[in-house]
């Protein structure tokens, strides 16, 4: 069977090595989908597992749909009688692109119509509609002439993991947390912190994978799979067990920490929702006088204030340059990872990025900085990348 993995942009190599990491076999990647096959089994196994990816659909069919009849037909025609039944509900979401159509809810509407008169002439009967809590979600996305429909095996968005009980403003996406974790080759063996954590997502990611926590053990609602009628429910609990058999102790500290006393409360609240308090310690201190704890290097991953994202009035550049000093005095031997959608504010810091990864924040375009901090100015290395300088990082 062939599967697609959705990804935010930017994430799609991170989505395709997880998909390896679970032993299958990555067909293609392409900009928000990676394309994998396997058996049924390995759809849910995914669903379970992805940390970054979105969702995982099961493609249906792919036809020529220049017109609304075309549409028509060539919906109808796919075999919706092996995955619906007259006693489960459908809901149907369209995305159109460069495309004749340019109403997506138009799309749906057809597609809603295909599926239920396809079904009532071959079954006599056919499934009802539930926008909110359907049992099988389709989804249908034209670009120009080519109409390609799925099923939603994870049954909504992967991100909501269900720990976010305490949000706070500007927070961050769990799969986009993850991703970035992963693209900084995070695995839970060396210590992590988070001088801006807001919420506690990026924490809460770590100590999910520190403790080899599969996310979707996690999920308070059932996946999308779980309730089409073909779903074998020995053999899922099969790969729930062996998900929960990975589990093991966090081997090394996770630590947040935020200026904001009501986001500590909330990072609190939420890591002990995802089961993940005991190993992430949370405190009140402001960024500007951060230090790295003592013991062995590890990562720092932050999502700090930029503009509009968050911090709006505040002196955001004095922040990001009283920050930079901190990781240049205060944390040799380690590298950071922040988010930031401000080219000036990145210069700022004062520290010459190793890497800069475009990533998408939601529909907000923004970059990865990684930084590796060496004691004072790295002798011999004529100005290289990541350097930890003591001065204002060039213009690009």
């Amino acid at each position: 069977m062939r599967f697609l993995a959705t990804a935010s942009k930017g994430l799609e190599e991170v989505v395709a090595g997880e998909l390896r990491a679970l032993g299958l076999s990555v067909l293609d990647v392409a900009p928000g989908l990676v394309a994998f096959k396997g058996r049924m089994e390995d759809g849910w196994r995914a669903c379970l597992w992805l940390r970054a990816g979105r969702r995982v659909l099961l493609p249906l069919g792919s036809f020529e749909a220049p017109d609304a009849d075309a549409l028509y037909e060539g919906a109808k025609a796919l075999p919706w009688d092996e995955f619906l039944a007259a006693d489960r509900t459908f809901a149907v979401e369209a995305a159109v692109r460069d495309s004749a159509f340019n109403h997506s809810g138009y799309v749906a509407l057809r597609v809603k119509d295909a599926i239920a008169d396809a079904l009532r002439e071959r079954r006599g009967a056919r499934p009802d509609v539930d926008r909110r809590d359907p049992d099988v979600r389709i989804v249908v996305h034209i670009a120009r002439t080519r109409a390609d429909v799925s099923l939603d095996c994870s049954g909504g968005p992967l991100h909501k993991r269900g720990y976010r009980i305490k949000p706070v403003a500007a927070a961050l996406n769990e799969t986009l947390a993850a991703g970035i974790l992963l693209l900084g080759g995070y695995d839970g063996t060396v210590p992590m912190a988070d001088p801006f954590c807001g919420s506690g997502t990026l924490c809460i990611e770590a100590a999910l994978m520190a403790t080899r926590t599969a996310p979707g053990l996690l999920r308070a609602e059932p996946f999308g799979f779980e309730r089409w009628p073909a779903f074998e429910p020995q053999a899922w609990r099969a790969i729930f067990k062996e998900a929960e058999g990975a589990l093991r102790d966090a081997p090394a500290p996770i630590l947040g920490s935020d200026v904001d006393g009501s986001a500590v409360a909330a990072a609190s609240a939420n890591a002990e929702r995802a089961g993940m308090d005991r190993w992430i310690r949370l405190k009140r201190r402001d960024a500007r006088d951060f230090s790295a704890p003592a013991g062995p290097a590890g990562l720092i991953a932050a999502n700090p204030p930029y503009g509009d994202h968050a911090g709006a009035g505040e002196d955001l550049a004095g922040l990001y340059s009283a920050f930079g000093d901190a990781l240049k005095r205060r944390c040799p031997g380690w590298r950071a990872l922040l988010l930031t959608g401000d080219g000036t504010l990145a210069k700022a810091i004062g520290l010459r990025p190793k890497r800069k990864i475009p990533l998408f924040n939601g529909p907000m375009p923004v970059k990865l900085l990684e930084f590796e901090m060496y004691e004072g100015t790295r002798r011999g290395s004529g100005g290289g990348a990541g350097e930890a300088v003591e001065r204002d990082a060039r213009p690009e």
